[in-house]
Order: C-alpha cells, then structure tokens, then sequence
C-alpha cells in the first residue's frame, strides 16, 4: 500500500515498516479509519476479500491461457513487499535485457525505448534479487566492462546488485568511480550511495540483519577517504562558477557527450540533488570530538567537529564555500540546484529526525541525530536559505520555502524571528512587489508554526497585524500579489477560529497556568541556554503567560480586519473586466486565477468566522447586494455569497432567499432575459439585476440540504418560473446552474462544517475560554468527527418533485416541438434549446442520486470464436453512497422512469434534427443534444477529471502539513478532504467499466453521426464527448469503429471524413484499433483507401493519422497477441497461488473456454495479419496509387514485418523495387525494410526454437567459443595485426569486448569458410523470398540504377559528404544474403565510379563497396579472395583521389572495412596501411596528413591488436611531435593518444581477483601509474595525471606565450581541464605545489595572473581533501603575490583571498586583519619624489587590498570586527591611485550586496563608521546619506 494512495490507509503499516502478515490486524485498524469515516456501511472484510478473489482468479485464467492484452484490464495493483516475501531471479531479465542494451544492427530501431523500461524493472526488483548471487552478477557484468561499454554497465550494475551486502561491491564501484569523469557514473552512483545510506542506517538491525548490512565506519557507512571523495562529488555538483568561468566547472557532461551513442540510449531522471541530501543525512551520527564554537566569547576552535559529527562539519564546509551563490545577486543556472539540495537536505533530515522519534526505531541510540546536531544543522541551512528566499525564479523560491517551512516546524525558534523581521520590513514596503510577494508566500510556508503555541511560543500575536499588512496586497493590478496575499490569508485562518477574546471581551485570568499539554517541546538539556542569534531588534522572549495576553488583546482588531478584508474584496471586484467570451469568464486567465484564489481564501475565513463576526459580514454583504447589481462582478459575487452559504447555508439563505426572489420575479415582470438567443452573446444590460440575484441565490445553494426543504414550495414556484420565462442564452443556462445547485444540495452526499475543530467543540465554553491556545490544533484519523449531508427521505421526495414539476413538463415542451422541427423558427429553436438545457441540467445535478443496475447487453461487440464474455472486465461493486439503490423501491423506479424518458427523448431529437437539416440555424440545437448525450451518458457517480481534482486537492492539503510522510496528525479540513476522496473513490468504481444497454448504443450512434457533421462546432463537441464515453463504456471503441470505416469509403463528404479521421487520430481509438484483431487491419486499410478525396486538407490529416499509427506496429504487438511460447514459469507462480487462494478462485468452466479458445486466438491473429499484410500491398502496387500513400503503404508494410513470419514473396521484391524509387523517403523506407527482411531469414534460418528467435541468441552455423583459458596465448593466436600467410588458423574473432578488467571464460569466433559453397542454406519457407528478390536483382539495370540514384547531390548542402550508413547496411545485406549472385554487375558498377570526377558519384561507388564487402565476411573463400584482390588493386587509386572535400568518406569506407573485423579478413587493407609512407617532410600538408589520418583509423580499429606494434610507433610519433606544420602535430597527437588508450588495460585474471585488489590496492585501475594513460582526456583524466603533473610548470610557462595562440588555448584548456577533475588524493598535493611554485619563481608576471585564478579552482574542486599545510601555503602564496610588483597580480590576489577566506579560512580572519592594520599604521607614504615612493605605494596599496578582501568575503552580512575597518579604509580614501580607486570599489560593491538588508546591517555601525563608509564611497563625506537611504 502507497503512502499517497488515497484509497487505502496514509500509512497502514507504519509501525513495522512492512506489510508482514503480523501487521494485518494494524492494516485493519488503518482501515477502519476510513471506513468509520463514510456516512453508510461498507462491505465487511470477507465481502471485499472474496471480490478480490474474483479478481485474481480471472487474472490466473488469462495468464495460463497466454492472453496478455486481456490480463491488462484486470490487472491494477500496488503493495509493498517485504525481502523475505519475495525473491526473484535476476538472470531471466538479464537475459532480456542484453538483446536491448547491444541490439543488432540491422535490427536497431532508433525509436524504442525497452532498455529503459527493462533496467526500470530491474531497479523495482533488485532488491528481492538473492544476495548469494551478488558474486555471479560481478562476474557476469564486470568482464564485459571496458572503456567503450562503461556508461552502459554502470547502469546495469546499479539497478541489479541488492542493496543487501554491499560491502561485496561498493570497493569496486569506487575504484571504477575514480577512473572514469563522467556525469552519467556520477548520477548513478550518488544515487547509489544515497539508498544504501538510508537502507543501512540501522546497521545489523535493518531488514538485512547482521550479515547482509553494511558496516558503519568513519561517517556512516563509509571510510574518511570514500567520504572526502563523495563530499568532493557533493561539492562539484553544486555546478557553481569558480574563477573566471560563469558556467559549471567540471567536465563530466563533456566526456559523456563523446561517448558510444549506444550508451547514451540509457536515460533516467536521477534526482541528484536528493541523493546526495540522502547520503549526507543518513551518514549524521555523533561519532568524533565536538568542537567549542566560541559561544562563552573564546575564539572559535579548528579543533573537533560541529556538534561532534563528522558529516555535518563537511557539509558545514560545503555550505560555507557556496553560500555566497544563494544571494539573488548572484542568480544563475545554479541557483536552481543549490536551493533543491538545500529542500532536499530539510526533508530528509526532517523524515530521518520524526522516524527516530518513533518506539519502533531500529536504529540504534548511539547512531541517531541528537538536538545539538539538529540545531547545528539547521544553523549551517538557515543563512543560505534566508538569502535565497527573495531569489529571481518561482521555483528556487519555492524550494527555498519549503527548506524555510521544514526549519520552522523542528526548530522554530532559530528561524521565526528571522522570518517575521524579513516579513515586517517586506509588507511594510508595498512598491518593493517581489519582495512582498516573496513575504507573503514565505508566510503561507510557515503558517502552522506561526499560529500554533505548541510548536512556537511567540508568533500568535503577529498574527493580526501580519494579516492586516496584506489587506493593501489584494490589488487587481497587481494579480501575483493578490494570490499571495490571500494564500496568506488562508493558511493562517484555516488553523484558527476568528473571534475576539481580548479582555474587554471576555473575562480571562491572566495568571492561569498552561495545562499540561500546552507545554512546549523543549530540549531539556538545552532549556537553560537558548541558541544566540534569537534576541533580535524587537523580539525579546515573553514568558507563556505574557505571550498568551498579547495575542488575546491582539484578536481585538479581528473585527475591523474582517471588515476591511471584504470592502477591499468588493472593491477589487468593482474594478473587474466585463464578464464575456464563450466561457463567460470574467477578463482572462489572470483574473480567473484572483477570483479562484480569494474565493479559497473568503472560503476559509467565513468558516472560521465567530457567529458575532459572521453577522456583521451577512450583514455588510447583504446590503451590498441589495443596493448594487454589477454586471462585471455577477459570477464573482455570487462565489462570494457561496462562502458565507458553506459556512453557515441557513442564515445565508434565510438572509438573501426572500430578497433574491422578489427581485428576481419583479425583473421577470418587466421583460429581463426576454430576447431569445441560443449562442453565447455579452448580457445585455437590463438584465443585469436579474443575473445578479441569479448569482447570488446559485452561491446560497451548493451546500446544507435541509435548508431546501424550508423553502421547497418557493423554490419549485421559482425554478418554473425561470424555466418558462429566461429566454436569453445567458438567462436559461444560468437557470440550468441555479437548478443544478438546488438539487445537489439535495441529492448528494458531502460533508459539512469544514472547520478546524470537532463542531462539538467549536461551541464548547472551554475551548472558547482558551481560544488561542487551541489555534493550529492538529488530530488524529479517529479523533476526527466526520459530519456529512446525506440525502434525507424528505429530500429525495422534494427531488422527484422537480422531475415532475420541472423536468418532465420541459420534456414534454421538447417532445412537442420535435413533431414540428420542420417548420421551425427562431422561436421554436430557442424554445427546444431552453427546455432541453433546463432537462439537462436536472440530470446533472443528479449524478450520485440513482444507482444503475445490471443492464441488458445488446451488442457485447464480443468476438464469439475467440473471446470469452466472463473474462470482460467488470467494475468493482462496492458501496458509494448513492441516494436510490433498491430498484423495487418506488422512489428508485420514479427516478428510473424520469431517467429513462429524458435518454429516449434525447436519442430521438438527435434521430430528427439529423433527417432535417436545416443547416447552420440548428447548429445550437445539435449542440444542445450533444451536451444531453454528454449528461446522460457521462454524468453518473463521478468523473475522472473531477475524482483527480479532489485526490490532488487533498494531497496538496495533507502534505502542506506534515512534516514527513508518515505523520499520523494533520489539520481536520484534511481528515475531511481524506474521508471525501475516498468516499469519491468509491464511486469512481461505479463509473469504471459500464455496460452498454441499447439506449446506451444508440446514443452512442448518435454522438458518431455528429461526430462527422459538416459543422466544425458540433464534430469537435461530439467528438469529444465520444471519446470520453469510450474510457467508460466496455467495449464502445469497438462499437464506433465500423461507423469510422465506413465513414471514410468512396462517396463520403469530405467534411464525414474529416470527422472519421480526427476520431481515429485519437490515441486512445488507434492503439486500440491496432492491437484489436478485428481492425487492425482495416485500420490501415482504410487510411489508405482515402486517395479519393483530394482536399488538401483531408489529405494532411490522413498524413498526420498515418504517421501517428507507426507507432503501434511493431513485431512485439503481433507476438503479444499470438503467443505460443511455453511459460513454465508463469504456470509455476499461478501453480503456487492457487496454493495460497481457494480452489474456488478459478471457475473451471471459464478456464476451459478460454484453453479452448486460445489456439483459434492465434490462428485468427496470424490470419488476419497475412490478409493485412496483402490487401495493403495491393493498394501500394496500384498503378494509378499516389505515391504519398505508396509511401504510407511501405512505412505500414514495414512496420508489420515479422521476425516468425516469412513474407509473400510479393512483399519482398515490392520492397526491392522500392529501392530504387526516384523519391527518396519511399526509397529509404524500402531500404531499411529490405535490410529487415534479409535479417529475418538469416535468424529464421539460424534460430532452433522460438526462444533463440525472439531474444536474439540465435547462433550462426560457424560460430565457435573460444576459451580464454591463459589470455596471453589468446592474444598471440588472435590479437596480432597481422600473420605470415598459411598461418592465419581456422578461427577469426571479430569483436573482443572484453579483457579491459576481466577477461570473459570464452571469446565469439568464427569458423573460416573454406573454398567451396556456400557455408548456408537458408530456411525452406523463404526460398520464394529470396528467388523473388533476385528476380527484380536480376533485371540487369538495376545496381546502375540504385547506384545513380544514390550518387545525386545531397539536398543537405554539406561542404564534406559523409558515408551513408544506411546505404552500406542495404548493400551489406544484400551482399550477405545472395552472396555473390550479382557480384560481377556491382563490380562494373563501382569501377567507373571510384575514377569519377564527381564527389557523389564517388561517394555512391564507397558506398557499394564498403556494403559489399562488409557483406562478404561468410564467403567462401575463392570469392572473397577475388574481391580482395579487386579492391588491392584499387586501393593507390582511391588513395591518389582522395581531396580535402572527399576524404571523409573515404576515411569511413576503410574504417568501415577494418572496425569489428579480424585482421585477417581485410589482410590486404591492413598491410597496405601498414606499407602507407608516413611522409614528414612532403610539401603538402594534406598528403602528409592523409596517411596520418588513414593510420590512425587503423590504429583505433585494431584496438588492442595493434598492442605489438605500439611501442615501435609510438616513438616514433615522440620523434616527429615538433613538426612544423601544426595540422600534421595535431595528426600526431591524435596517433599518439591512439596508442597510449590501448595501453590502458588493468586486466585481472579472475573477477575475485579484481574485487579483491579493489579492498586491498590503493590504485586497481592503475591510474596512478604512467605505464597506463587511458581513455579521453576529458572522460577519464585521472589516469592522465602523471604525465600532466610532470609537464604541469611548461604548461603554465606556455599559458603566458603571446606570439602562439595556439600553444596557449591549448596550455589553458589543459589547465582547464586539469582544475576542473577530481584527482586521486596523492596527486592534489603535488599539483597545488607546482601552482605554487610556478608562482613563486615565475619571473613573468602574466604567468601569475593566469596561473592565479585556475589554482583557486583547483582549490575550490579539492576543498575538502586539502591539508592544512596545503592551505597554509596557498594563503602564503596569495599574501606574497598581494605585494607584487604588478597591480594585476595584487588585485588578482585580492580576489583570490577573499574567495578563499569564504569558502574555508573563517579562523584566518582575525590575525591577517591585524596584519594588514598594523602594515596600514607602519607604512608612510613619502612624497612622489621620494625613491621610497613607490615601495611604500606598493605596501599600502597591498594592505589596502587585503583588508578589502576581508570585507568582500562576507559580501551579505556585517561581521563584528567588520566596522572598525571602514575607518582605517576611509583614512586612506584621499591616498593616489591605485589606492583610491581600490576603496571606492570596495564601497560601492558593500553598498550594492547590503542594500536589501542595511536598514538591518546599518545598526552594527555607529555613526562615525557610517561617516567613514561615505567617505570611502566617493573620497569626503557629504554623501553621508546614502548610507541612510
């Protein structure tokens, strides 16, 4: 069961954790709640079990009888199961997955999505995985892990290990996660690391026990240096700027960019900032020394932890070094992610915090969070967080208020007073609009604890004035102010009762104690000092008493409140737009949003009004309304009159009823709403009044029904009078809404007296008498008194009178003009639209007052050869609630008969304004039978919109006050909303699943036929409500698709098929028609069928429809349907569940007509698709077909091609013939489906049983295994580039995918094909394929053709055209599969092409060959030596032509021929690359760099092939790297990395051998070491490091070079790179040293400035892994470069100190202040003149610089020891340039990063230092005043 499930208990289990059979009578009990809830019994559990049964019975019927679409529809269920429930195998999806993860290429289909869905299932199953089988899963995936498959076995390795046992894994996922830079690895193993830290927080008394859980160490879980490593991660996925760059300083997103496209076809949302939150949290434990944090005026210590724990003073770091980015100033892209990990951080600690406080918390007492590290943690969040809270974007806002919301409830008093001084000074400046709505909105987020004393003491007596701030918010001109302001307004007042109990009210006692439970939770180690920061200006701590007197004198000001806040309201609504438009909405979506938000918050406050209060507001309301009618405030007041109604229906009604219907009588007499209209039309203004008091009564009705009875007669007499009299489109249909309201009041079940206490004590004296005190009180499920309104007999008798007084006379006014529709006038028409509208609205009021029985079924639409009716799926029949149940009851069968009546007599006025068109004068009426149709079929027990409404309503409700997920107490109102959901629920079932009698059928007919009018208007009307009818009737898709089809044939009028096509273009209808064995077929058919009608517009949509319907055809949809495999293991799970159910569950008599039926099942499927398949390719042949539906024809014909299916032959050289079509999307579709075809044969040919068919293991007749028993004699017998002729052996092994870590037991080889046939013999059953296929080959031209057509110029105007691949696959297949049938036409044909002048003509003869012979790899050998003789002896050739604008294709032809391939397939290429000069001294660049490129092409294909003759060239390259011409260094470079990537192979022998050198090697990847450097530069840097650290000071020294740009983009990309990358521990040390040194003994000062800002990144990225000896010498450094000759250098250093005092050297503060005040009074600066000038210039401005690096480094608060400082700057404001220059900068950006907070900020300093600020700021102090603005 879900904790957001609304249909079953919050938490039904949450005292064990589990759903163990021990917990069912908890379950019960959780249960119960909601069915003590309902106003009506509900079933018993015996009942709802047996239903249950029902249900798993029908799905074990359809499971053994393979009918898997059928299973879908019974199948909806959610539970939670405990490990021991439950243990899955991993291999059989394992098996499954492989075929996705490395699909075969001339399988792939771009477009599919299956690995993701199946790596989903693994993750939701990995934890029922056994944990025994943890070591096979290493060794299965681990050995296919090498450089190239990494981003795809990392996710594999995430979603399958158990979290059960990770010490088995986690050293290896480490050890990988240090070797590879990458922003996929990184996202799945933080979220890895994440749930291990929660599922492990109990340690051996988790669910894994002692021997499955992992072992605490230093922080948590894990050792000091994986926890420095993952704070390291934490920190560089912050994605803050550093230095000079704005964006994200890492490179991960880089690497992955150039990673195997395969790879990235794994995608998952990973929520990284909540993993790493998860990993932070649950790794909090007091587990190291506390560190004294100066709070008795000692200094602050660098000694100990913050609060004794070691995760919480890293993520003190980590805050501290990015706070500054959370000040709206420095908005970015990272602002986003900041304040989410910050939210994120709040709810997990805030969960983890509230499930220790529970008895059954397994984890133990010495591991949990203690107050002091819950306050340490909240003040390390709070600053961040408060700056970020006024940021530029709703959402960082809205993350950052619900961090602030989370603060407030666990500690109130650290973040309250901040929250109300940050409030005053927002609302009290009203021009300032974002920070007001910033305010108000923060408000709402901590209302709870601002209006409850038991979470914090001391907000109640804000309340008042707060609200009264934000009556001047409610502004129509200012729309987002308003909405906050009454969200504001509403939060508040939900949780309080407005009454006014100040002294001179009501009599208190001010010196009462506060009862026991009043008492706030205050730690009691804690309650003598309070946490410092709490006393701030104007917040001092009252005790309770003093407290409770202010807020009670405070509730004084209640009633002027109330009063101001409704006259502000009536205002605003003076001032509305016009109502209008066709929704009659009131202005636009703005304006809606205001009216919607005040009436929520109107709606709260009349609720909670006091009746004295309520009086006063009735009253001022009432005179309102009865001395104003506004015609642009109609609908809004009458919302505001239906909240006075909620809260209390008879005084409202007793108020308005009397006046509203004199009014309204009075208005009729004189001819309101007499001008007959039946389209929308603005109101006419004489008819204001009565809409007004229309308005006002639909706002009395709604709720409190037996209100109704007292005014029945009046109302009846009033409702026919409206009826009969309101003609205009606007009078009638507000008529309708007034009749809807009365009887839903009437009809319906809902509760009432909504407010936020019990009703029993809202009117007690006691709960009065402590009114205050009893403010946000919060219940308990059963605690709560659920009052509902349920229909009364008298009621439901006062509802059968309007069917007889109102309804049926209506019905019988339409039944007599249907006679006459004829000669229909104006008249007539407005007279059936009012009375059909006043019918209609009855019945809309009445969706939950009759419960439909069982029906009689005309038209199942069952298909009786395969389909069995009991298998249908039905609702689920339970108790909602439903006024009128008992058919033999004569009040039901009344209704009935009302009911009956209006749908015959709706079905009929739809049958004859259809015979009699009278064209667009009775578009209304049609129209108005529609919405008819609309309200009979669809308004029953409720909808699906409605019932999601309400779930999202209560989840929003519940979740804004609870500070975790299973909090059991929760405010009333949400108790209420809980309690209305679920009884909603309950009906929902009702409307689920509905049987269609024949009434129903035919008004479905009715909504088809106008679902094809010619009339836009009504087919759009129509078609909606049709296909919402489809998601409710069973089987109404299949009842409308004969109509559809029909609709399209020949002779139809174009405006029918439109209609036709827009309904089949729905998703609903065409996935269903294409799974449905009927129509699937006719489906496309009849799309294709469609030719005949040449309206463009027509034409489009059958384009859009055709497209659309790909989706749906593919193999997989076939097979579902025409299953045949066996499913042990399916019947072995249904083989236990009937173990585990009565026998009685499975009916035998169904079971056997399902059995039975099955295999007719897949006949029929496979029938019916062989006939598709032929009637769609007769239209494609059609000579006079069009050849846009040739080509929808041939993506149809495509898409039904089956892998267990031989096409017709016909098919087959349809698509061959298609190949060579002269329009290029008909000629690639016909490609690609010639490559499916030939694929199919091959694995129909290879495949031994249909398991080996559908999961690709299928296995090539010359396959071999090769054991890799010793991979040094492996290599020497299959890894060399080359060997001597008669020595090559009989086995090729193309791919070698392994040997990276491990090598795999065996190794995929072929058998080499000796002279002779062919090694293949293709299946019987596509022989006639393939002869007819080469039929059309055969016709001579045809290869010239193909190959004229692809050598046309490409449209895309590509300056070097590229291999196409799917040009070398068609090929390719044809090559494979008649092997050298044509070889001699497709030589010939190629020859003359690879002379030719022209490059595309060039590019299609590459693209023949590179085809063909990739195809010959099978061929035995005489033919294949014949065409590698031809292509040697063409290679100089093809070599001498390649030019600039051609070699990229021709680079793609060989490496085409050479990747995954044997050498010693392509020896010939191979040792003519090899014989290929590498010319370095030609005089053409581009010759020189040709063979270089060819090389290197080589090079990366042979892969670890080429490991023998690595080392030869490789010096080689070593020799030449200084060569002249820099393309040719670039080739080089491209070579030498090449061969060094190979180098990188840390193989093991065993898997155990490399997990073991994991626990027990610092470096098993060997990255540390220089004999490796691996992969990309950017994808796995670390294992570059050890030649980057040796060249790290040439580097820099090349950063500074002037006269070569290019060596310095590339030295500062290096350093770039180098910054940005985590490096293994060992190496930061060393690295920072040459930073350093480099700075240190540079003689050039630009070696500084650039060197400078890339070591400050470093820094940054290493923050945390930096020791502080390290940090002393950075800082020393910095100080020496402050004195610096250079004004750069100093001023740079000024920058870099300030970002390193920020982020990490806080202690460091005090003694350089000291140190440059006393340079400051040393340092006298001589006149100019003077030699010492310039050196005591120098000193100074040094000293200058760094105390404004002090002031920059806290650039959003003032310090203690901040303002003196001011003085010492300003007595040097005068000084000359550059020092004066340097000050006022420091000033004007003070005075910038402290404007939002220096009516704050300015009281740290005293006057003097203001002078001195102002002094700084422009050099004398006149402008003292802008310090005061």
């Amino acid at each position: 069961m879900d904790d957001d499930d609304v249909s079953v208990p919050d938490s039904p289990s949450s005292e064990s954790g589990t759903l163990s059979p021990g917990s069912l009578e908890k379950q019960r009990a959780s249960l119960q709640s909601y069915l003590n809830a309902l106003p009506y019994q509900c079933e018993s559990p015996e009942e709802m079990n047996a239903r249950l049964e029902y249900i798993v019975g029908r799905i074990s019927v359809c499971a053994e009888t393979k009918n898997w679409l059928v299973l879908t529809t019974w199948d909806d269920s959610r539970r939670k199961l405990d490990t021991t429930d439950l243990q899955l195998p991993w291999k059989p999806l394992w098996r499954v997955l492989q075929k996705e993860l490395w699909p075969k290429k001339r399988m792939h289909d771009s477009s599919r999505n299956v690995v993701n869905i199946l790596l989903f299932v693994a993750e939701q199953c990995r934890r029922y995985f056994p944990t025994t089988e943890i070591s096979e899963m290493l060794s299965t995936f681990l050995p296919m892990l090498t450089k190239d498959t990494v981003l795809t076995i990392v996710p594999v390795l995430t979603s399958f290990l158990p979290p059960s046992h990770p010490s088995i894994y986690m050293p290896s996922v480490f050890s990988l996660w240090e070797a590879f830079n990458s922003s996929v690895i990184d996202d799945r193993l933080i979220e890895l690391c994440g749930e291990l830290s929660e599922e492990h927080i109990a340690g051996e008394y988790s669910e894994y026990g002692p021997e499955g859980c992992a072992q605490w160490k230093d922080v948590g879980l894990w050792s000091d240096a994986e926890w420095t490593f993952l704070i390291g991660k934490t920190l560089g996925s912050m994605n803050v700027p550093v230095g000079a760059t704005r964006g994200a300083s890492t490179t991960a997103g880089h690497a992955d960019s150039m990673a195997d496209k395969q790879s990235l076809r794994i995608k998952k949302l990973i929520n990284r900032s909540g993993a790493l939150a998860k990993l932070i949290v649950y790794s909090l434990s007091l587990d190291a020394p506390i560190r004294d944090n100066g709070s008795d005026g000692s200094t602050l210590s660098s000694e100990g932890f913050v609060a004794g724990s070691r995760a919480l003073d890293s993520l003190d770091k980590l805050i501290t070094s990015v706070e500054s980015f959370f000040h709206p100033s420095n908005y970015g892209i990272w602002s986003l992610n900041l304040t989410h990990f910050v939210q994120r951080l709040m709810a997990e600690f805030s969960k983890r915090w509230k499930e220790e406080q529970q008895p059954h918390c397994k984890t133990p007492v010495t591991r949990r969070l203690t107050p002091e590290i819950r306050r340490n943690f909240i003040m390390i969040l709070r600053t961040p967080v408060l700056l970020s809270m006024f940021s530029k974007d709703p959402f960082t806002i809205s993350y950052s208020q619900a961090a602030i919301r989370a603060m407030a409830l666990l500690e109130p008093a650290l973040v309250m007073p901040e929250i109300l001084e940050r409030a005053y000074s927002g609302l009290e400046v009203v021009n300032e609009t974002h920070r007001t709505t910033s305010v108000m909105t923060m408000l709402s987020a901590v209302a709870l604890p601002l209006v409850s004393e038991k979470i914090y003491l001391g907000g109640q007596k804000h309340i008042v004035p707060l609200l009264e701030l934000c009556i001047p918010g409610i502004d129509l001109n200012d729309p987002v102010k308003t909405i906050c302001a009454t969200m504001f307004i509403a939060s508040v007042v939900q949780h309080m009762k407005i009454a006014d109990v100040s002294m001179h009210q009501v009599g208190v006692d001010l010196s009462s104690d506060a009862p026991a439970q009043d008492v706030m939770d205050v730690d009691p180690d804690n309650e003598q000092q309070l946490p410092s920061g709490i006393e701030g200006p104007g917040m001092p701590t009252l005790s309770r008493e003093e407290e409770r007197a202010l807020t009670r004198e405070s509730t004084a000001a209640w009633a002027d409140w109330v009063t101001s806040l409704f006259r502000r309201v009536l205002a605003l609504f003076e001032n509305l737009p016009e109502e209008g438009g066709k929704k009659g909405t009131t202005g636009g979506k703005m304006e809606e949003a205001v009216l919607k938000a005040i009436k929520g918050a109107l709606d709260n406050v009349c609720l909670h009004l006091s009746d004295s209060l309520f009086d006063l507001v009735l009253k001022l309301v009432y005179e309102y309304a009865s001395t104003n009618a506004k015609s642009n405030a109609v609908r809004a007041f009458g919302q505001l009159v239906s909240c006075l109604a909620r809260a209390r229906p008879e005084k409202t009604v007793d108020r308005f009823l009397p006046f509203c219907i004199a009014q309204i009588q009075e208005e009729l007499k004189h001819g309101a709403s007499s001008i007959r209209t039946t389209s929308t039309h603005e109101a006419v203004p004489s008819d204001t009044t009565l809409h007004w008091n229309m308005s006002i009564l639909r706002g009395c009705f709604g709720y409190g029904g037996g209100t109704i009875l007292k005014y029945k007669d009046q109302l009846l007499g009033l409702m026919a009078l409206l009826v009969e009299k309101t003609k205009s489109e606007r009078g009638y249909t507000g008529t309708g809404r007034l009749i809807n309201r009365i009887l839903h009041s009437a009809a319906t079940i809902y509760t009432l007296n909504a407010r936020y206490v019990n009703p029993a004590e809202w009117d007690s004296p006691e709960f009065n008498r402590n009114l205050t005190n009893q403010w946000g009180k919060m219940y308990e499920a059963d605690d709560v008194e659920v009052v509902w309104h349920v229909p009364t007999h008298d009621e439901i008798e006062f509802v059968l009178e309007i069917l007889d007084k109102i309804a049926a006379p209506a019905l019988d006014k339409v039944e007599a003009l249907l006679e006459t529709v004829w000669k229909w006038d104006s008249v007539a028409r407005n007279d059936f639209c009012r009375y059909l509208h006043a019918a209609r609205s009855v019945w809309g009021g009445l969706s939950m007052f009759l419960l439909q029985g069982p029906k009689e079924v005309v038209n199942p639409c069952l298909n009786a050869e395969i389909e069995v009716p009991e298998l249908l799926v039905t609702p689920l029949d339970v108790k909602a609630g439903f006024a009128l149940t008992d058919p033999s009851d004569p009040q039901y069968q009344r209704a009935m008969a009302h009911r009956t009546r209006f749908g015959r007599l709706v079905h009929r006025a739809s049958d004859v304004l259809r015979k009699e068109s009278e064209g667009e004068d009775h578009i209304d009426a049609v129209i108005g039978v529609s919405r008819a149709i609309d309200v009979y079929l669809l308004e029953y027990a409720i909808t699906r919109s409605s019932f999601e409404g309400l779930t999202k309503a209560y989840r929003q409700a519940r979740d804004s006050n609870r500070i975790w997920p299973k909090q059991r107490e929760n405010s009333r109102i949400v108790f209420l909303k809980r309690a209305h959901v679920y009884n909603a629920g309950r009906l929902y079932m009702h409307a689920l699943y509905r049987r269609r009698e024949a009434l129903d059928d035919q008004l479905l007919e009715d909504l088809i036929e106008m679902s094809l009018s010619p009339y836009t208007r009504v087919r759009r009307h129509a078609q909606a409500v049709l296909h919402n009818a489809c998601g409710y009737f069973v089987r109404s898709t299949r009842f409308t698709l004969p109509y559809l089809f029909r609709a399209l044939e020949k002779k139809n009028d174009p405006d029918r098929m439109k209609g036709a096509l827009y309904i089949l273009w729905n998703k609903g209808t065409a996935a269903y028609a294409l799974a449905d064995i009927n129509f699937n077929g006719q489906y496309l058919a009849a799309l294709l069928n469609c030719q005949h009608q040449e309206k463009p517009s027509v034409q489009k949509l059958v384009g859009n429809v055709a497209q659309d319907a790909l989706v749906y055809l593919n193999e997989e949809s076939c097979h579902t349907d025409a299953f045949v495999e066996d499913i042990p293991g399916v019947l072995q799970a249904l083989a236990e569940l009937k173990h585990e159910f009565p026998s009685s569950i499975v009916d035998p008599r169904i079971l056997q007509q399902a059995v039975s039926k099955a295999s007719a099942r897949v006949t029929l499927k496979n029938e019916r698709y062989a006939r598709a398949v032929i009637e769609i390719l007769e239209v494609a042949e059609r000579p006079t077909t069009h050849w846009r539906y040739v080509q929808f024809a041939i993506r149809f014909l495509y898409g039904l091609l089956r892998r267990d299916f031989a096409p017709p032959p016909a098919l087959a050289a349809f698509f061959l013939k298609q190949s060579i079509s002269p329009h290029t999307t008909i000629r690639v579709t016909a490609q690609k489906a010639v490559v499916k075809v030939c694929a199919h044969v091959k694995i129909r040919t290879f495949s031994k049983s249909s398991d080996q068919l559908w999961l690709d293991e299928w296995e090539n007749p010359l396959k071999v295994d090769i054991p890799v028993a010793d991979p040094s004699i492996f290599l020497q017998q299959h890894g060399q580039p080359g060997y001597p002729v008669g020595q090559e052996g009989d086995l090729r092994v193309d791919k070698v995918e392994t040997g990276f870590l491990v090598w795999t037991q065996t190794v995929k080889g072929y058998r080499a094909v000796p002279e002779g046939p062919s090694p293949f013999s293709w299946e019987e059953a596509s022989i006639p394929v393939l002869r007819a296929m080469s039929e059309v080959m055969g016709q001579g031209n045809f290869f010239t053709v193909l190959a004229l057509l692809w050598g046309q110029e490409s449209m895309k105007n590509s300056t070097t055209p590229e291999l196409r691949a799917e040009n070398v696959t068609f090929m390719k297949s044809i090559a494979k599969m008649f092997e050298t049938q044509e070889l001699q036409a497709v030589l010939d044909t190629i020859d003359p092409l690879l002379a030719d002048g022209d490059r595309y003509k060039q590019r299609s003869g590459a693209e023949l060959l590179a085809g063909l012979s990739r195809g010959a790899k099978h061929w035995p050998r005489q033919h294949a030596d014949y065409l590698w003789s031809w292509i040697a002896s063409r290679l100089d050739r093809i070599y001498a032509q390649m030019k600039p604008d051609t070699v990229s294709f021709w680079e793609n032809l060989l490496s085409e021929q050479l990747v995954d391939r044997d050498p010693r397939r392509t020896a010939p290429l191979v040792k003519w690359i090899l014989s290929l000069p590498l010319d370095f001294h030609g005089d053409s660049a581009f010759a020189m760099s040709k063979s270089l490129s060819i090389f290197n092409i080589l090079v990366d294909c042979l892969d670890l092939r080429f490991l023998s003759l690595a080392d030869q060239y490789i010096n080689l390259f070593l020799n030449k790297c200084e060569h002249r011409v820099c393309e040719i260094r670039s080739q080089i470079a491209q070579n030498i990395y090449a061969i060094i990537s190979i180098q990188w192979r840390p193989v093991y022998p065993t898997t155990r051998g490399f997990i073991e050198a994991c626990v027990h090697t610092p470096d098993p990847f060997r990255i540390r070491l220089a004999m490796g450097v691996g992969f990309r530069a950017w994808s796995a840097s670390s294992s570059n490091l050890p030649y980057v650290v040796v060249l790290l000071p040439e580097i820099i020294r090349m950063s500074e070079l002037n006269d070569s740009s290019e060596l310095q983009t590339y030295s500062s990309a290096v350093l770039y790179v180098l910054s940005a990358v985590t490096p293994p521990p060992e190496f930061i040390e060393v690295i920072a040293d040459n930073f350093i040194n480099a700075i240190k003994s540079s003689i050039s000062w630009r070696i500084r400035v650039n060197a400078l800002p890339t070591l400050i990144v470093f820094f940054y990225r290493n923050l945390l892994s930096m020791s502080s000896e390290l940090v002393s010498k950075l800082m020393n450094v910095l100080l020496d470069c402050l004195s610096d000759e250079n004004i750069e250098v100093r001023e740079m250093a000024s920058k870099m100190l300030s970002g390193v005092v920020r982020c990490s050297q806080r202690q460091s503060i005090v003694p350089l202040k000291d140190r440059f005040v006393t340079m400051l009074r040393r340092t006298k600066l001589p006149k100019r003149g003077d030699p010492a000038y310039q050196e005591a210039l120098r000193s100074l401005h040094s000293a200058i610089l760094g105390v404004c690096a002090l002031i920059e480094s806290f650039p959003y608060s003032v310090e203690p020891w901040m303002p003196p400082l001011t003085e010492v700057l300003a007595n040097h404001a005068t000084d000359p340039l550059p020092i004066s220059k340097t000050i006022r900068k420091c000033a004007s950006e003070f005075k910038k990063t402290h404007q939002d907070t220096w009516h704050k900020d300015q009281l740290a300093f005293n006057d003097d230092q203001l002078q001195s600020l102002s002094t700084m700021l422009v050099g004398t102090s006149y402008s003292r005043w802008l310090w005061r603005i």
